[in-house]
């Protein structure tokens, strides 16, 4: 299974010289947020800044920076000194060694600032009609070379973020499960198709794993809090089971399964009668996946909705978890200020 982290890795050994373009401060109304990057090299880029005319002037000071490069860079880039900051600016990221400004090449046209200074330069840019964007904020644009520190610190940072990716299980690899892992391939969750035939696992797209298992229902029981699982197998008795087993998970973010309202009328009366079932875990199904606002039961539509369905549902389920620990720990130093009072 190809990650992104493993793709981060071959861009940066497969490439050449790199240059690293992060957004160091935003202000206003912006397409990405402070700490998005994007790599750069004489011929290619990985990942994105926001696009449109920000980003191809980044990159065309980008590949300016790398031809400014000396013939042997030296083993570690000194970090670049802040100038300029814009107001009231989001913090830098981590990645962020600081931007040095007013050297060999400065100017200020229409608003938009830009600074090179040996291998490394800002850009101070606002959206507007000067650059023909109206985003109608402003950003600014550290960029510097990568050299072996900086790449291992992107690779350290990808490996963290994808350790933190919540899963998506898709149980079913036929028609509507090989349509619903092609559209959750991209999207920044950790996918995985669980099947008991291993014919349908085949031909399931890049970045997506895959599980052969005669018991399904057992990976529900192994999978991280905050799970979405998504219940889509041929045999409606082994829906039932799995459906069964997710609703016991409290801490799941979502469980959907396909059917029509007679497959839901039926699983709800086996699941209270025979399965030990709850009314109230039942009310936590969602069936059928998608919803019913759009009466079109092709694959390809049926996923595109579902997943729009499920990264909402990881979406708000990530919030209230992130909330749910602010409040403990406001309660824990509440308790400790009385304790030490």
């Amino acid at each position: 299974m190809t990650t992104n982290v493993q793709d981060l890795k071959d861009f940066l050994r497969d490439t050449g010289p790199v240059a690293l373009v992060e957004v160091a401060a935003t202000k206003g109304s912006t397409p990405r947020e402070t700490g998005a990057f994007m790599l750069v090299s004489a011929a290619a880029i990985h990942g994105t800044i926001g696009g449109g005319q920000l980003e191809y002037m980044a990159i065309d000071k980008a590949r300016q920076v790398l031809r400014n490069l000396p013939a042997s860079p030296p083993p570690l880039t000194p970090p670049c000194k802040g100038e300029g900051k814009l107001p009231h600016a989001k913090s830098p990221s981590p990645l962020r060694g600081g931007v040095r400004g007013g050297g060999n090449d400065a100017g200020l046209v229409g608003g938009m600032r830009f600074d090179i200074h040996e291998v490394c330069a800002t850009l101070d840019i606002p959206l507007g009609p000067e650059i023909g964007q109206c985003c109608g904020g402003r950003v600014e644009v550290a960029i510097r070379p990568v050299d072996a520190a900086v790449a291992a610190g992107l690779i350290a940072a990808a490996e963290r973020q994808e350790q933190r990716l919540p899963h998506l299980y898709i149980f079913g690899g036929g028609h509507v499960g090989k349509a619903l892992a092609a559209a959750v391939a991209l999207l920044p969750v950790h996918a995985v198709v669980v099947e008991t035939r291993a014919e349908e696992l085949e031909g399931m797209p890049e970045g997506v794993e895959t599980l052969l298992t005669p018991m399904p229902e057992a990976a529900v029981r192994e999978a991280p809090a905050g799970s979405a699982f998504a219940v889509l197998t041929h045999d409606h008795a082994l829906d039932f089971l799995i459906v069964a087993e997710a609703l016991k998970r409290a801490d799941a973010a979502y469980v959907g399964m396909i059917g029509s309202k007679t497959k839901k009328a039926t699983f709800k009366s086996w699941f209270l009668k025979t399965a030990c079932g709850s009314e109230k875990e039942f009310a936590r199904l969602v069936s059928p996946i998608g919803g019913e606002a759009v009466k079109d039961k092709r694959p390809p539509v049926i996923a595109a909705l579902a997943a729009a369905e499920m990264m909402t549902a990881l979406a708000l389920h990530g919030l209230g978890a992130a909330a749910e620990d602010t409040k403990s720990g406001a309660s824990f130093e509440a308790r400790s200020a009385r304790t030490s009072g």
